[in-house]
């Protein structure tokens, strides 16, 4: 795993300069403390942090191919690496190292844009074509690997895995880009191609960009699509899915093992992380590293689950247990996130990488089987939506839960029926974000000032902007269930969960790998109809059956807990005094953005108990976070 950076100038921007190549390369140290290179050629700069896996004497970058004539930046692994090198050898291509990287390099000289087809794995990357001065960025399918791009007045374009390496270039602006803030206010994450900063985007993933002197073309190059009409009529046996799904699991596990150094696995004890720590046993892992964390509040702690598969398998366990050194966190983690994150699991995330790290470079996690199976309560109430009579009896249920309050009833029943009554405020085609939308169309009306809403435009709706527009006209393509799934795989997965993953493990200088979010398992479960992923009200339906050869039924059907923290208790009491003064009404006022009295009054509310307002609070908390760091009177630093 690596970072990448660079830049090319256009043609009247003269040559590109070592010495800024190398400012950029600092700033992403933490993603390859191993190893930096450099390479200046006339207007292109490519540059990369490495942290070593495969070949670790000999893959340092940026590598080129034979006659220095395309040369590459890489982040990532390719798993099936080994067999394309092979076949390339075979044509008579000459390799200096072992590594997927250089791989990559060949494969684009025999095969063109669509070598691309040819991998599986995570990746992003920069390859310079020195005869054709053209330069492709490119993101995996899924969007694992972060890659973000500007083009300059001039025609350059800057790039990096990360912003910060993007800031450091002079001709680079900071200035908040409206519309990404109000999407992360409402949805907690910022969803590609916006970044924070007016100017600066995401690469979409399963995307390749194509720069040629000042002017950039992006091409998607994979999708997830649906069933064939019309196709094959023959229906496979149940028996028959799940031996397929078994099989691809192992082998998408399998692909996983392939490196040079240590490796373990996160495991909370969870029907994704514990599937993957029983396959990895069954394929022959040795030594078995698995790493689990948990909290002195026992709501949160899932410790218990973790070691019953620890001791199944047979795994060298380590558990640790986090005490509350909230402030201390939320200031390193919030200065560490390039842009605004409201994911409360980012703690977790960091921990549990940093615990892993002192051992291993290498984990799987068990990350994006909820997205591809059915894993979350959203899609139970989108089936229970659809019910006759069920809107009306949730009206009639929200004016009773109106009067209600959190304490009312068992912990978190009161807020699920509440969100699930809410839905039917919003229009049909955004209802499924609901049980993921943190601000209302009036909430919005009521915080942001008439400065902010005139640059928005108004306030727009989700439906009307990319990526949601092209995203829900592609979800009528599938039946229901299954579109819902395609909504979360293209947003909340890789722009939030991917996110926080990514960011937190490379923190710790750690490669954290997703064997659920292999691009062939992802295809063969956008195949199957969505009652085999939804069983009536039964989540992961066929994942559950088929985990049923390898796990015990507690472990595979125990209700969901998730991956959190007790954000709501921090805010109130460890957390309060920083709450307090980044979210004064000095601070607020003198920005702009904001009305102070809303934020006061969630504020009021939370501390004393009243209501739960820990979404809308930490939103704003990382926000401002962010905005001091890197906005404020000294960002360089």
């Amino acid at each position: 795993m690596c970072g990448i950076c660079g830049y090319v100038n256009a043609a009247a921007g003269g040559p590109a300069s070592s010495e800024l190549l190398a400012r950029m390369c600092r700033t992403i140290v933490h993603r390859g403390p191993d190893d930096e290179g450099l390479h200046v050629e006339g207007p292109a700069a490519l540059g990369n942090r490495r942290l070593s896996i495969i070949d670790v004497e000999g893959g340092h970058q940026p590598l080129s191919n034979e006659d220095g004539s395309l040369w590459i930046a890489y982040n990532g692994e390719a798993y099936n690496f080994a067999e394309v090198r092979d076949e390339l050898l075979a044509r008579g291509h000459a390799f200096t190292t072992r590594s997927d990287t250089e791989t990559m390099v060949h494969a684009f000289e025999q095969w063109g844009p669509e070598f691309l087809n040819r991998f599986r794995g995570m990746f992003a990357f920069a390859l310079w074509d020195a005869k054709r001065r053209k330069l492709r960025l490119v993101r995996d399918r899924v969007g694992v690997k972060p890659l973000y791009y500007t083009l300059l007045p001039d025609g350059t374009i800057v790039f990096g895995s990360e912003l910060k390496a993007i800031l450091v270039h002079p001709g680079v602006k900071r200035e908040i880009e409206p519309r990404a803030l109000d999407l992360f206010l409402t949805l907690e994450y910022i969803p590609a191609p916006h970044s924070i900063f007016k100017g600066i985007f995401k690469l979409p993933a399963g995307c390749i960009l194509t720069w040629d002197d000042g002017r950039i073309d992006i091409r998607k190059y994979w999708d997830v699509e649906p069933p064939a009409a019309g196709g094959d009529t023959k229906t496979p046996s149940l028996a028959a899915l799940q031996d397929e799904l078994y099989a691809l699991l192992k082998e998408s596990v399998k692909l996983r093992l392939v490196s040079d150094v240590p490796l373990g696995a996160f495991l909370s004890g969870g029907l994704d992380s514990s599937t993957i720590v029983g396959l990895m046993r069954e394929l022959g892992a040795s030594p078995l590293r698995t790493y689990s964390i948990g909290f002195k509040d026992s709501s949160y702690n899932e410790l218990a689950h973790a070691r019953r598969i620890a001791e199944r398998f047979g795994t060298e366990h380590e558990e640790f247990v986090l005490e509350p050194r909230a402030l201390e966190l939320t200031e390193k983690l919030g200065r560490h996130l390039d842009e605004p994150l409201g994911d409360f699991s980012i703690f977790p995330t960091y921990l549990v990488s940093t615990m892993a790290r002192k051992h291993v470079k290498v984990v799987l996690s068990g990350d994006g089987g909820d997205e591809v199976f059915a894993g979350y309560e959203h899609y139970q109430a989108q089936r229970l939506a659809r019910l006759p009579g069920v809107a009306a009896g949730a009206k009639l249920a929200g004016l009773a839960t109106a009067r209600l309050r959190p304490g009312d009833k068992k912990k978190g029943a009161w807020n699920k029926l509440r969100r699930f009554t809410q839905a039917f405020d919003h229009e049909a085609d955004v209802r499924h974000f609901r049980w993921m939308m943190f601000l209302s169309r009036a909430d919005r009306e009521t915080l942001y000032t008439e400065g902010l809403k005139n640059d928005l435009g108004g306030l727009p709706r989700l439906a009307d902007s990319a990526p949601f527009d092209e995203v829900f006209r592609r979800m009528s393509e599938f039946d229901r269930t299954t579109g819902e799934l395609y909504l979360d795989l293209k947003t909340y997965l890789v722009d939030d969960i991917m996110v926080k993953v990514d960011r937190m493990s490379m923190a710790a200088s750690l490669e954290a790998r997703e064997p659920l979010l292999d691009h062939k398992l992802i295809e063969f479960a956008f195949r199957l109809p969505g009652r085999l992923k939804l069983r009536g009200l039964t989540t992961k339906w066929i994942f559950k059956k088929t985990a049923e050869r390898l796990l015990p039924k507690d472990n595979i059907y125990r209700r969901k807990e998730g991956f959190s923290i007790p954000i709501k208790h921090w805010l109130r009491v460890e957390l309060r005094d920083m709450m307090e003064n980044y979210l004064s009404e000095k601070r607020i006022a003198g920005e702009g953005l904001f009305r102070h009295e809303p934020i006061r009054a969630m504020m009021d509310a939370h501390v004393r108990g009243r209501e739960n307002y820990s979404h809308q609070l930490w939103a704003l908390l990382m926000f401002e976070i962010w905005r001091e760091t890197y906005l404020g009177k000294n960002p360089d630093a």
